[in-house]
């Protein structure tokens, strides 16, 4: 399960994966569930995107909150 940081981190990375100064923990428990992967760039930087697994977390927790 994850923390309600660590979800509205995921939620956050979908829509603005290239700006977002993202908590350290909360990313390395998305990274540990690999809902989140870490894309080398050309610049050297690392830029997080979610996975396919990451991708069905959330559209499977949409069906949810809308079923509510």
């Amino acid at each position: 399960m994850l923390s309600p940081h660590e979800f509205a981190t995921l939620m956050l990375l979908k829509d603005a994966p290239d700006w977002l100064s993202l908590d350290g923990a909360d990313l390395e428990a998305l990274l540990d569930r690999q809902l989140v992967t870490l894309e080398n760039l050309p610049s050297g930087q690392q830029r997080p995107l979610i996975t396919h697994d990451g991708q069905m977390f959330l559209k499977a927790a949409a069906r949810i909150l809308n079923d509510e």
